[in-house]
C-alpha cells in the first residue's frame, strides 16, 4: 500500500512506538493509583510523555495535559474561552473540531482571511477583526484540507498587542513545524498524539497557559476529599484513567521527532508534495499550492472525487477525498460542491511514494 493520508493519522509508527505500547501492557498499572511498583512504572511513563512534550514545545512539564485526541483539547480550550455570544476570530480554514464547539457555545464568530496561501489577506483581515473587539481568538496552524501554513507567529503578535487570548489548534503541525509555546503566548495549544507526533489514535496533548475549567469530573489520584476538581496543572484536566499505553507509544513518537527534527520532517514533506502539485497539474487537474504550503497537497480531477479516490483506492494508493471535515475551508476556496481528493505526506515521505500515485493518476487520466 501507498499510504498518503497522514493528515488523517500516521501509519505507519517508528517500531520504537510498538515496543514501548507493548512494554507499557505489560508493565503499568494505573498511575496516581498507589506506591506499588507497576502504578510508579505508569506514572514514570506519563512524566516522561509530559518532559519529551516540554521539551519539544518550550513549555513546562505540568503545562502538558493529557487527552484523547486534539478535538478533546479544542473543547477544553474552547469550553474555557469561550461564552455564549463572546466574539471569537477564526481563521477560514478551521476545522469542525473548531466551529462546531464555537456554533454550540452560541459564540459570534467573525471569520478573517478565506485566500489560500496568502499571508498578507490572512493578517489584515485577521487584525481588522481583532481591532472591531474581540473576546478570543482560535485558528489553525496547519490546514487540513490544502496544507496552507497560517502566519501564526504574527497572528500571536496581534492577539497580544490587542489584549485577545487565543488558542491555536496545532493538528497538522506538531511535529512537522516548530511550535513553541513559550514564544507564541498561547492560552491553549491542542493536538492530536496520532499525526505528526507519531503516537497512536486515542491520545492528545493539551498545552496550558493557566488550568483550564474542567470539562470532565472525577477522580484524579489527588486531593480525593474535596468533591471539587483540583485547581492546579496537570490533575484539573485529566479526570478518569488515563490511556497508558497510548501515552507510551506517544512518548516514543515525540522521541522520534526530537532525534530527527521537526526541519528535516519538514523539508522530506514538501519536497514530495511540491514534486506531486507539480505533476497533477501537468495532468490538467485544479490543483491548490502555494508559498507557505506543507506537506499535504488538495486537488479536483476530471472526475467526482469520492469516485477517484476510490479507484487509487483499488489500485493500493491510500488517500482521503470530499470535504476533510472542514467545510469553511472549501467555502473559503471555492470547493465546497466538489470537495477535493487530498494527498497527505507524513515523516516517512519518499520518491516511490509520489511515482505510484502519479502512475495511477495518468492511467485514469487516459482512461477517462
Amino acid at each position: 500500500m501507498t499510504y498518503l493520508d497522514n493528515g488523517a493519522t500516521s501509519f505507519h509508527k517508528p517500531e520504537s512506538v510498538y515496543r514501548a505500547m507493548r512494554c507499557a501492557l505489560e508493565n503499568c498499572a494505573n498511575p496516581g493509583r498507589g506506591g506499588y511498583t507497576a502504578a510508579m512504572a505508569a506514572a514514570k511513563t506519563v512524566l516522561r510523555c509530559r518532559k519529551l512534550a516540554a521539551e519539544l514545545f518550550t513549555c513546562e512539564p505540568e503545562q502538558v495535559t493529557m487527552t484523547y485526541n486534539c478535538t478533546h483539547g479544542l473543547n477544553v480550550a474552547i469550553n474555557t474561552l469561550v461564552k455564549e455570544n463572546s466574539r471569537v476570530v477564526i481563521s477560514g480554514f478551521e476545522h469542525n473540531a473548531v466551529t462546531r464547539p464555537l456554533h454550540a457555545k452560541k459564540a459570534r464568530v467573525s471569520v478573517a482571511g478565506r485566500k489560500l496561501f496568502d499571508w498578507q489577506n490572512t493578517l489584515d483581515t485577521f487584525e481588522d477583526a481583532l481591532r472591531r473587539g474581540a473576546d478570543a481568538a482560535v485558528f489553525t496552524h496547519v490546514s487540513n484540507v490544502f496544507g496552507y501554513i497560517l502566519p501564526v507567529e504574527e497572528m500571536a503578535m496581534l492577539c497580544r498587542h490587542y489584549r485577545v487570548p487565543f488558542i491555536l489548534d496545532a493538528a497538522q503541525s506538531a511535529g512537522m513545524l516548530p511550535v513553541n509555546m513559550e514564544k507564541l503566548g498561547a492560552e491553549f495549544i491542542a493536538m492530536p498524539g496520532h499525526k505528526g507526533l507519531l503516537g497512536p489514535q486515542g491520545t492528545g496533548l493539551l498545552l496550558c497557559k493557566k488550568p483550564p475549567t474542567p470539562l470532565l469530573q472525577g477522580g484524579t489520584g489527588s486531593l480525593s476529599k474535596s468533591q471539587d476538581m483540583p485547581d492546579f496543572l496537570p490533575d484539573v484536566a485529566e479526570a478518569g484513567t488515563l490511556n497508558v499505553p497510548g501515552i507510551a507509544g506517544l512518548s516514543a513518537g515525540i522521541s522520534y521527532v526530537l532525534q530527527q527534527g521537526t526541519e528535516r520532517i519538514l523539508k522530506r514533506e514538501t519536497q514530495e508534495a511540491h514534486r506531486c502539485a507539480k505533476a497533477l497539474e501537468e495532468l490538467g487537474y485544479r490543483v491548490f499550492t502555494g508559498e507557505h504550503q506543507s506537506g499535504t497537497v488538495s486537488f479536483v480531477p476530471n472526475v467526482d472525487c469520492e469516485e477517484y479516490a476510490q479507484i487509487l483506492g483499488n489500485h493500493g494508493i491510500a488517500l482521503r477525498a470530499g470535504l476533510h471535515c472542514a467545510p469553511l475551508a472549501h467555502e473559503s476556496a471555492g470547493t465546497l460542491e466538489t470537495g477535493t481528493v487530498r494527498v497527505s505526506f507524513g515523516h516517512d515521505a519518499a520518491p516511490w511514494q509520489t511515482g505510484n500515485l502519479l502512475l495511477q493518476a495518468k492511467k485514469i487520466a487516459t482512461q477517462s
